[in-house]
């Protein structure tokens, strides 16, 4: 007997993908509350944090690692290096290759803001228990993993 197939939800308070876009612009607001003092935006300190995870890596590689596409990652990469939070630099090998390092000053932004980071995260944790917790980041890596090809820019780290 073949299975049932799940009914596809048609309002918009039924859709997934609703809910999602809604806690991403809650998961921004949060942020931006939190760290509003260093004027930096969750995609400049996602960038920032992962050159200092992966200090010397290039510009490209970097982008894949957080899921930017590579116009998007020159930009950031262009304000926060205006700012003076970041350095471009090229290899010997190939004058195009861009590598990332974080100045002193991007050191100490990345360093001062990962408590309210933090806090932000746990703020949007907050109404889950510690169990619930864990079962959402479970589900939300499984779901980002397994759909991560259907991104305009697919993160190669998942």
């Amino acid at each position: 007997m073949p299975e049932a197939k799940e009914r596809v939800p048609t309002g918009l308070h039924d859709m997934p993908g609703h809910y999602i876009r809604r806690l991403q612009q809650i998961a921004v607001a949060v942020f931006l509350q939190e760290a509003e003092s260093f004027g930096v935006t969750p995609i400049q300190y996602a960038v920032l944090q992962a050159v200092r995870e992966a200090p010397g890596s290039d510009q490209r590689s970097l982008a894949g690692m957080i899921g930017l596409d590579t116009s998007t990652m020159a930009g950031v990469v262009e304000r926060l290096e205006s700012r003076g939070l970041l350095h471009r630099g090229s290899t010997r090998v190939d004058r195009r290759v861009r590598i990332l390092t974080l100045t002193e000053q991007g050191q100490s932004v990345v360093v001062k803001m990962q408590p309210l980071v933090d806090r932000a995260q746990q703020k949007i944790m907050a109404p889950l228990s510690k169990a619930e917790r864990r079962e959402f980041m479970r589900m939300m890596k499984i779901l980002v993993s397994t759909n991560n090809d259907l991104s305009r820019a697919p993160s190669e780290g998942v």
